[in-house]
Order: C-alpha cells, then structure tokens, then sequence
C-alpha cells in the first residue's frame, strides 16, 4: 500500500472511442480500480473522456447519448474511493438558452459527485468545431478550485490554457482562465484532447512551460491517446514543475498508467527522436525533415491501426507501382496490420516498365507481404473499344469533343482500382488503399475513382519532398532496414499513364507539375503564411537558392499551381479519410473552401 502523504496522481493516458460510452466507461473503471488498490490521491481521465474525442454531431442527433451519459457516470461514482477522479464528460444544458451540452469534467470522490467544471473557451478552428455542441461557461474560480489532501488545485480544460495574453501575439478569446485562478492554486490541472501536427510540440511546449514559469506553479497535462477518423492524438501527457522545467512525461503513441509524485523526481519518458530539436525552431521552410520523421512514422502506423480496429476491419490490399507513394503505403500498413495482412497487386499496363516490375516485386519480397501481378492490358483494351462506340455517337450529337484528353490515362487508373475494389468486396474485413500524396492533391494530379480511390488514404497529409525522407528515415529506422529499394526512391516520380511528347518517354509528373521542391513550399507558404501569388514572387523560394529560375518561369510555374488548385477542390472533397499530419491540411476534418469560389490568387 502506498502511503497517503506520497501525492501519488495518476496520468490516466487512455484511448476511447467516439461514442462507445459503454465501452469507455468500462475503462474508465477498470482504470481507476487499478488507481484505488494504490491508494492514489487523484487519477485524471482526457478531456471528454467518456463520449470520445473527436464527438461530431452524435451529441446532437441522437437524444438518448445524453441518458447514457448519465447512466455511465453514476455507475463511475458508485466505484469510487478516497481516491479522486477527474473525467471528463458531455454534460446537458438544462437551461433555456444555449447550445444543448458543456463540455465538462467530473470531480468524484467517495461515491460523490463532489463538482462539475465546465469549459470556458471552446476551440472552433482547425480540426475543432466545439462551438457547434458546446456552450461556453462563465469563468467560477471557486468552483475550478479543488482541495485535496493540502493541496489546491486549479481546472483549465485543453483550450482554457491556451490564451495568455502574454505568450501568443494575437488571442481568439477576451479571457484567460487561467489568468483567473493560477495565482489561488498550487498546480494547474489540463485533461486535454490535443492531437498531434508538425510543430505542434513546439508550441505546446514552451506555452505549458511558461505557463509554470510566469505563476511559480507546477503544471498537468494529461492528454489523449489513439487516433480517431482523421485525428492522431501522441499522448505525452507530463508535468511542469514551478520554474517551467519539465519534470515528468508518460510516453507517446500508446496508453500509460503514469504514477505521477508530486514531490519526487518522475520518469521522463522521450519525445520521437529529432523533435526535441524543433522546440526553439523558426517558422520558415525546409527540406530537413529528419526532427519530424519518427513522429510522422509512428503517427502513420498508429492512424492506421486505430482506423481498421475501431471499424472491425483487419485486412488491406492496394496496388503496388513499383514507385514511392505506394512503396511508402505498403511499409506502414505492414508495420500497422502485419504483413500477412497485406496484399499487393501490381497492375501492368502496355505503358509499364520493367524496372517498375522488378522494383514492386522486390519490396513485397522485402516486406513479405501477400503479391500478385495482374496485367490490366485486356481490361483496358476493352474498355477503350466500347468507350470509342460511345464516343463516336455522341460526337454526332451537340457534344464537343475535347482535341486531347485524359480518357486513356484514367481508364487504366480506375481498371486498377476496380481490381482493388472486387479483392476488398470478395475478402472480409478488407479495406483498399488510396496511395495519393498531399502534392498530388493540391494539383489534382490523381485519378477520381482511380489512384485517389480507396477506404482509407494514409499519406494524404504529406508532400512528396517529405516522403522522399520518410522512405530513406524508415530503410535505416525500421527493426527491417531497406525495405524500400534504393531504385524506388532514386527514380524521377511518373504514373506511367501517358506518353511524353518531348521524350517519346513516359512522362514524369515533375514535368507534367513543376520541381516538387518549389511545388511544396508553395503549399507551405499557403498554410503557413497565407500568401499570395505576389508575395510569393517577391520572396525567394529555397529552390532559387540552389538553382536558377527567372521570374517568368517562377510566375509561370505559380499561375499553374493555382489554377490547378482550382480545378481540384471538387476531388478534395472525395478523397478518402486518412490521417492529419502536417501543421495544416486540406483534410475535410479541417479546411473547408467552396467549390465554388473564384479567388484571385495573386492579390
């Protein structure tokens, strides 16, 4: 038994589910049975705990989540002990006015429910769309405090902490809570459901640290774990102690009971290798993706095994070009469902190299995963022939025939994904891959119901400089080293689809786009600087650095790129679901724009 005076606090980092209030509520009391026969003083459950993070409008549409609600709370009061528990819940709002929940969190101990702490400031940008359930409750210090054995505690819930005055330039909200009770209390306590983006640890960091720092108190973060739909949530859940330093850190990626002393030195577990080297980083553009690339791996593996177990799927096919995109897919998946849950399909057309062969077979050799080869040059053929009867008919009517189109490209993309479809509707539990990247999204150079189709799209959020890194990162990283052959990440990317008229070679998509290099710090200045065609040209791109480039082509190549990003804001709305990793997206969980919109860019 531990002694009642060690302030043991237990960091309940756990992994519900959105809307499985049975099953959370399960772990929710499994949980703090395992914190009572320590004799714990307090155990502190994520933001939202019990309904799941992210909610979505279930909250709304259904009318009995809110009995469930209730029902599972009491049952979590009814176990309780000397022994407190925070956790977090969606409470009713029994008043006239305001939207219908509070995002709340329940203080209980003994078999009493002894508080309710409501949240002030609710997110509504980004991923979050809190506003839209949730009615913002007015700041009560009294009620945020909480004593327990000597020691006063004050309840910030995730978004509460992050409006100092002081730490961030320009603030969304008018109050800041924690303003309001950190000078009456001797730890702050943040239940959190913050998913994890590039630099977000970055900035999490050195907000929670100043936060210990500028009131001299000790600082909790407990944080959720898993991943949900879109969102990848690492954990690292930890404490700050009154000089800002970090003094405590549960791991990342995977759930931990973390026995926290308030008064003695705690585990310090580490951040994904390189990321620590990114919290005094500047905001501007680099190819060094290396402090990033550990997080993105394991934020990959962990969206991908979450999708498929939460959604009682088990298996995955997808078909493998012998190229980086989908070399990329095949590595995580293996590592995220086991390899012989995987199966591979190369699908050469009359276009398809034999190097392109070679180097598919050689990383499902590698992996070992499931392979097959099926040629698509009968599927195509055919296709084509009844397409030309159609085509020939309706020339005779009004319609207008484009003098060059994309009809032949697409066919042999959606063959493909037609053959990935009836493998994943003729086998159970199997769910085919879209392998498009976030480069080719932003151009639209993917195939609707082709490459673009699938039942989950993992790399979605990432450009191609970066994946470039990330397969040579995973070759040396990985327990397998050099999965990926060397001739995948050395070849020039191409979708062997059409014929280069230039060349007389098939042609390669930089020089159907522009230098992915420039292609990918244009989409970093859109998200990250909100720039314009003409502040863009007035800056100096990294590529401009290493290369020549004029400004007619420098214009040429940025007119492109928007009008592209034009003609592919219809596919971004079709794309499958996959996980959010860069700093910003265009993943529908976050960006919205109309289709609609006709935007001058270079304002």
């Amino acid at each position: 038994m531990k002694n009642k005076n060690s302030n043991i606090i237990v960091m309940a980092q756990m992994n519900p589910i959105s809307g499985d209030i049975e099953y959370n509520k399960n772990k929710a009391i499994e949980t703090i049975k395992k914190a009572n026969e320590i004799n714990a003083d307090l155990i502190i459950f994520p933001e939202l705990f019990l309904i799941g993070y992210p909610i979505g409008d279930i909250l709304t549409r259904y009318s009995f989540i809110k009995d469930q609600l209730k029902k599972a709370l009491d049952e979590i009061k009814n176990i309780t002990t000397n022994t407190a528990v925070l956790i977090g819940f969606a409470e009713e709002n029994k008043e006239k006015f305001g939207k219908p929940f509070y995002n709340s969190v329940a203080f209980i101990q003994n078999k009493e429910i002894k508080k309710i702490i409501r949240k002030t400031l609710l997110a509504n940008y980004a991923e979050h769309n809190d506003y839209r359930y949730f009615e913002p409750a007015k700041i009560n210090k009294e009620n945020r405090i909480i004593n327990l054995n000597g020691i006063k505690y004050g309840i910030a819930i995730c978004e509460d902490s992050w409006n100092d005055f002081d730490f961030f330039e320009k603030n969304l909200y008018a109050t800041d809570p924690i303003k309001e009770i950190a000078p009456f209390v001797d730890v702050i306590i943040c239940p959190s459901s913050s998913c994890t983006r590039v630099k977000k640890e970055q900035l999490k960091h050195n907000m929670m640290s100043n936060i210990s720092k500028k009131y001299k108190i000790k600082y909790i973060y407990v944080n959720q774990v898993g991943a949900n739909d879109e969102l990848v949530y690492d954990g690292y859940s930890r404490m700050y102690n009154d000089k800002g330093e970090l003094c405590a850190m549960a791991k990342g990626f995977e759930e931990d009971f973390y026995m926290l002393n308030l008064n003695s030195k705690n585990i310090i577990n580490n951040l994904p290798k390189g990321l620590e080297l990114t919290l005094n980083s500047q905001k501007e553009f680099s190819l060094d993706y290396l402090p990033d690339l550990e997080r993105t791996y394991k934020a990959i593996v962990l969206a991908i095994k979450e999708y498929f177990k939460k959604n009682n799927f088990k298996r995955a096919v997808l078909g493998l070009s012998g190229g980086l995109d989908s070399s990329i897919c095949a590595v995580v998946l293996a590592d995220a469902l086991g390899k012989e849950n995987i199966f591979g399909i190369f699908m050469p057309s009359k276009l398809t190299s034999s190097d392109s062969e070679n180097d598919a077979k050689k990383l499902a050799q590698n992996l070992g995963i499931n392979f097959m080869e099926i040629p698509i040059k009968d599927m195509h053929e055919a296709i084509s022939n009844k397409f030309n009867e159609i085509f020939k008919k309706a020339q005779n009517s009004s319609f207008n025939r484009y003098t060059k189109s994309f009809t032949q490209d697409n066919i042999q993309a959606r063959s493909r994904a037609m053959i990935l479809w009836g493998v994943a509707n003729e086998f159970e539990s199997t769910v085919p891959i879209a392998t498009s990247d976030k480069s080719e999204l932003y151009m639209g150079y993917a195939t609707i119901n082709g490459d673009m189709s699938g039942g989950y799209a993992p790399i979605s959020d990432i450009v191609k400089t970066k994946l470039f890194a990330l397969a040579r990162w995973m070759n040396e990283n990985r327990l397998q080293k050099n999965a990926i052959p060397e001739t995948i990440i050395n070849k020039p990317p191409q979708a062997e689809l059409a014929i280069d008229p230039k060349t007389g070679k098939t042609l390669l998509a930089e020089d159907a786009l522009m230098p992915y290099e420039f292609l990918d710090e244009v989409i970093w200045r859109i998200e990250n600087l909100n720039q314009s065609i003409n502040n863009m040209m007035k800056s100096k791109f990294l590529y401009e650095k290493k290369n020549i480039l004029d400004e007619k082509t420098k214009f040429q190549w940025l007119n492109k790129f928007f009008k592209k990003l034009n003609t592919a804001l219809y596919k971004w709305y079709i794309t499958p679901p996959g996980p959010v990793i860069d700093s910003r997206s265009i993943n529908k969980i976050e960006f919205k724009q109309p289709i609609i919109s006709n935007i001058n860019y270079s304002k």
